[in-house]
């Protein structure tokens, strides 16, 4: 096996908090490297996890840690009530323990841990920008090494993989296999509270869409296609070759932050012709993979990579305290599940405590001021869409931005439980 770099640690370096059901980070330490299990299994299962994801990065690609660096992985565990996500905010890990309605706890899928993690890496590396294509790209690369952690953790191969992202977190309730289908696009799922899985399996598909950054969770289904048709065509184990390929153009220097998937195909193309030699199976399997989902050959479908869209945006808003008739919509993007929830109501409508603080809040202009000063977004965190037509606001403010009673305010009234 190889040494770790000088200055690196031997093995990973993990910490994990409870946040008690409070939207805080990090939240009280429960357990650190190398203290036994818990028995409590969000903690034990962010925890290994965490060194599931380390040991794959390790192993297969001789990277130290996220960052190269050996940087300590910190997780936390049990955030908000109910909290129905999984993100990754920059610095460490965020997990809740799924509504119990239709998610389960979001530390149940080690796949799920790995994509997360994944987003350090892209942000140490390509830093691609959260937003249309670039921003499915920076999704699909963490559903790549998120199945490709769990893919090594089992020791499956590529045939003998089931490609699925997040299987695990769904109730029985649910009518569904995972949250998404890499090796299928678009049938993950089909369920009357979640409607049908929207991937595209091509560029025919692509859809255009101010949502969820541009369709981030969306979109990525295209690229997803393309890595497993790859990874099949070229057999065996999918984090070597083909995830060899898919780290050397993440990793590389040729890529920006602002890459679409056009650019990225061709990354990979030239990646595998590095490390394989022009006409090798491995370039052919990656170059066929791209032209099958509409990459290589008509690439300018759907646009282009929509980076330069806003990450939030804010109307003007006013002074005067909107009047109980005004109708209110909210809408809820993003997320690891890219699942929209939205809600129009009047204000009268909703309970008094409730309707207050909403004309207290829509009067003043905190919600422009979040929107205003919000420019970095983070992977897979929710995205909040606020209307209110009388009261002259519409801004769409990304999760980490905004205070936790804000953040409480707009959950209650998109869940209607009151």
């Amino acid at each position: 096996p190889r040494r770790p770099a000088e200055g690196a640690p031997a093995g990973p370096s993990r910490t994990i908090g409870d946040a008690a059901s409070r939207q805080r980070t990090p939240g009280t330490q429960v357990r650190a490297e190398g203290e036994p299990a818990t028995g409590d299994p969000a903690v034990d299962e962010a925890y290994d996890g965490l060194g599931a994801t380390w040991e794959l990065w390790w192993a297969a690609y001789g990277r130290s840690s996220l960052d190269g660096k050996g940087m300590p992985l910190l997780a936390t565990v049990h955030y908000g009530d109910g909290y129905d996500n999984a993100f990754w905010d920059g610095t460490q890990m965020v997990f809740g323990d799924g509504d119990g309605v239709v998610f389960e706890r979001f530390t149940k899928s080690l796949d799920v841990i790995g994509h997360e993690l994944a987003h350090g890496v892209t942000e140490h590396t390509a830093g691609l920008l959260y937003h249309g294509q670039s921003g499915a790209l920076n999704e699909s690369i963490s559903d790549v090494f998120g199945v490709l952690v769990k893919q090594h953790a089992l020791g499956q191969s590529a045939a003998e993989a089931d490609w699925l992202v997040g299987a695990e977190l769904f109730t029985p309730s649910v009518r569904g296999r995972a949250l998404r289908d890499m090796q299928h696009p678009g049938t993950a799922y089909n369920d009357p509270r979640l409607g049908t899985d929207p991937q595209p399996a091509s560029m025919d598909g692509y859809v255009d869409t101010v949502d969820d950054n541009g369709g981030v969770h969306i979109n990525s289904g295209i690229p997803n296609r393309a890595f497993v048709l790859a990874a099949l065509a070229i057999g065996g184990n999918a984090w070597e070759d083909a995830g060899a390929i898919w780290y050397a153009a993440v990793s590389g220097d040729g890529i920006r932050a602002d890459c679409d998937f056009a650019t990225f195909a061709d990354l990979t193309v030239r990646a595998a012709v590095s490390r394989h030699g022009d006409g090798s199976p491995q370039h052919t399997a990656v170059r066929d993979a791209w032209a099958a989902v509409g990459v290589l050959e008509g690439a300018a479908a759907g646009g282009g990579s929509g980076s330069d869209g806003p990450v939030a945006s804010g109307g003007q808003g006013g002074s005067e305290v909107p009047s109980p008739d005004a109708q209110l919509r909210l809408r809820r993007t993003g997320g690891f599940a890219g699942i929209v929830r939205e809600r129009e109501v009047a204000l009268g409508d909703l309970p008094e405590r409730d309707a207050k603080d909403w004309q207290h809040l829509l009067a003043a202009p905190t919600l422009q001021r979040i929107a205003a000063t919000s420019e970095q977004s983070h992977p897979d965190a929710f995205c909040y869409s606020v209307v209110c037509e009388q009261a002259d606001i519409d801004v769409t403010v990304a999760e980490p931005h905004l205070p936790e009673a804000i953040h409480q305010l707009i959950e209650r009234t998109l869940r209607a439980e009151h």
